[in-house]
């Protein structure tokens, strides 16, 4: 049985840029996010469970329409919550699918909303993205073009990051202080550990 590892972190944080490391190492990632995307257009079931909650213009020409979705669900707590409750065991499913096919010590899924979502409880354990909000702000600016309140709001919407990472069972510092790739390194030998143990268990 394969080892399920969870990366999670705020906006800015740079777990995907973690994510990358890994998968230089030869460890498959399965990143939430795009995968969410390619499910809202691609399954049908979702697809139709979209368009009876919000309606025939979720999808135009066959694509989802997410200026749309965006609208619907950024200021109304409530409608998120409905589109969350439909995207997420749809995603939950699909990452445990595919993380059953792969060959290595462990697979990792990429992913903000990871204990927002309850996806915690498929997987063996979760790596935590920590940077300061400074750092997080510029990076996010930088990234994105958009000033530093909009940034905020998207920020302020997101779990608390100090209790996020008292819920991952490793924490990973990416603040420009500590260097990245040991860190990632030694966290690998530590899972390649895990998954030896798990495996023979």
């Amino acid at each position: 049985m394969i080892l399920k590892i969870g990366i999670t972190g705020g906006i800015g944080s740079g777990k995907s840029t973690v994510a990358k490391v890994f998968e230089i190492l030869g460890i498959p990632v399965y990143y939430a996010d795009d995968a969410a995307k390619k499910l809202m257009n691609e399954d049908g079931a979702l697809r139709e469970k979209l368009v009876h909650s919000f309606g025939k213009d979720t999808y135009r020409n066959g694509t989802l329409n997410r200026q749309y979705i965006s609208g619907l669900v950024f200021n109304d707590p409530q409608q998120l919550a409905l589109l969350n409750s439909i995207v997420h065991p749809a995603t939950i499913a699909d990452a445990d699918k595919w993380m059953q096919q792969q060959t290595s010590p462990y697979a990792i899924k990429e992913a903000a909303l990871i204990f927002e979502s309850g996806a915690e409880k498929y997987l063996d354990k979760v790596i935590g993205v920590y940077a300061p909000v400074p750092l997080r702000l510029q990076r996010v600016m930088q990234r994105d073009g958009i000033s530093e309140a909009a940034v905020l709001v998207r920020l302020n919407k997101q779990m608390d990051e100090n209790k996020k990472m008292q819920l991952c069972d490793y924490v990973i510092h990416n603040d420009e202080q500590e260097l990245l790739i040991p860190q990632v390194l030694t966290l690998h030998t530590i899972l390649q550990e895990l998954s030896e143990k798990k495996y023979f268990l």
